[in-house]
């Protein structure tokens, strides 16, 4: 395995996970690996696991646990993810995921686990507050519309709010992300693997508090043998 930054992403909707982790990827110079892409990208390549995830997803069916890690088993075995390592976005999702991931990987095969926190009124505000173009799909915000009375600024389409954007859709998707990554976090906390960051504020803050928490950590695990326990959060 090369020496590459190897590191996966967690946060709520509307924490500006997405966001960070094609800088973090940009900054280390890592492939930036979303579950969507990775799907996509096996699914296209006709290899085993990726024409059963294809299955699944025509169906519009969850892709089970076993394919899911196939998947990214194959996607983490490609000469990019092991020279340069890897920047995961979206997975894994379960504590059972997250064991898998372990599995495969080993027990010094990841950096660390970064969670940007964003209080739930925060991202509450910043969700139901988005607003999108019918059809070009542009999106704009309360706090910043577009030019005028509503139309997109790029193609003149209607700019309204998404049912799954309104504050109750919203604060039913926050419940569910807290009870299922819960786990998921209290996992890589007992790694000693965990680092939260404090996601509220401007993006470049947020960028910069992400990449002084990764490189202290980083530091941190290069100075203990491999194979030995690291525990506490380092935060």
């Amino acid at each position: 395995m090369g020496s590459g930054v190897r590191l996966l992403v967690l946060g709520k909707q509307g924490a500006g996970k997405g966001t960070q982790a094609v800088r973090i990827a940009a900054y280390y110079g890592a492939p930036h690996i979303s579950t969507g892409d990775m799907f996509r990208a096996a699914a296209a390549s006709g290899t085993p696991f990726g024409l059963k995830a294809k299955e699944f997803m025509t169906r519009g069916e969850l892709v089970p646990d076993d394919v899911v890690i196939g998947v990214v088993a194959e996607r983490l075995a490609k000469e990019d993810a092991v020279d340069a390592g890897f920047i995961l976005d979206g997975f894994p999702r379960t504590r059972v995921q997250a064991e898998e991931l372990r599995r495969l990987l080993g027990p010094d095969g990841l950096d660390a686990a970064v969670d940007i926190d964003v209080p739930t009124d925060v991202v509450l505000r910043r969700i139901s507050g988005r607003r999108v173009c019918r059809t070009c799909g542009a999106t704009y915000h309360v706090d910043h519309p577009p030019k005028v009375n509503w139309t997109c600024d790029k193609d003149g389409g209607e700019v309204v709010q998404r049912e799954d954007d309104q504050p109750e859709a919203v604060r039913r998707r926050l419940e569910l992300y807290e009870r299922d990554t819960r786990p998921l976090l209290d996992f890589y906390e007992e790694l000693g693997l965990l680092i939260t960051v404090d996601g509220d504020g401007e993006p470049d803050d947020v960028f910069h508090r992400i990449i002084a928490a990764v490189d202290a950590a980083r530091e941190r695990r290069l100075s203990v043998p491999p194979g030995s326990a690291v525990t506490g959060d380092p935060r």
